[in-house]
């Protein structure tokens, strides 16, 4: 019966891909309940002295290259929501799965008022908070609009929730 369920689940996922509805990649199961589980220090994820424009410029490339999205971080090593952003995405399981999807550029926002001809150029013109994600399909598109700022607030969520939301844009 599971064999069933699952041989019908595999085919009408094929067939939504095949009539151009993507499905989107399962998310990884997370192994820590609680952002108070993730190693600490919390990583900085951001280097302040980047060249923003050229690590964007190449991580375009590399993504087209590669056949994958770009996943663009805006943020600040202030932020703890952008660490804790950063501390998940360091989990094994969830780092293989965004390997596996993305091309990561994280960009210094610095307090909201540095680099922002970044998102600026896929029409967000003011940030509502920092983490800002931004995922770029491969026709240069900005994927989650609306939902840029999702992740402002990651303390409120579950390390599963932040490994979801990141698995949605996968289609």
């Amino acid at each position: 019966m599971r064999r069933a369920i699952l041989g019908s689940i595999s085919a009408l996922s094929l067939a939504l891909a095949a009539g151009g509805l993507a499905v989107a990649a399962p998310a990884p199961s997370v192994s820590i309940q609680s952002l108070a589980q993730l190693q600490t220090p919390l990583p900085y994820p951001y280097d302040e002295h980047a060249d923003a424009d050229a690590a964007v410029k190449a991580g375009l490339l590399q993504a087209r290259r590669e056949h994958k999205l770009l996943l663009i971080d805006l943020g600040g090593n202030w932020c703890p929501d952008c660490r804790i952003l950063a501390g998940v995405m360091r989990l094994p399981e969830v780092a293989s799965f965004v390997s596996a999807h993305y091309v990561v550029v994280p960009v210094d926002v610095g307090r909201e008022n540095k680099n922002l001809q970044i998102p600026a150029r896929w029409g967000v013109k003011k940030l509502s908070g920092v983490p800002s994600i931004l995922v770029i399909g491969p026709d240069g598109r900005l994927k989650d609009e609306g939902h840029v700022a999702a992740l402002a607030d990651a303390r409120s969520m579950t390390p599963q929730g932040l490994a979801d939301w990141l698995a949605q844009w996968t289609n």
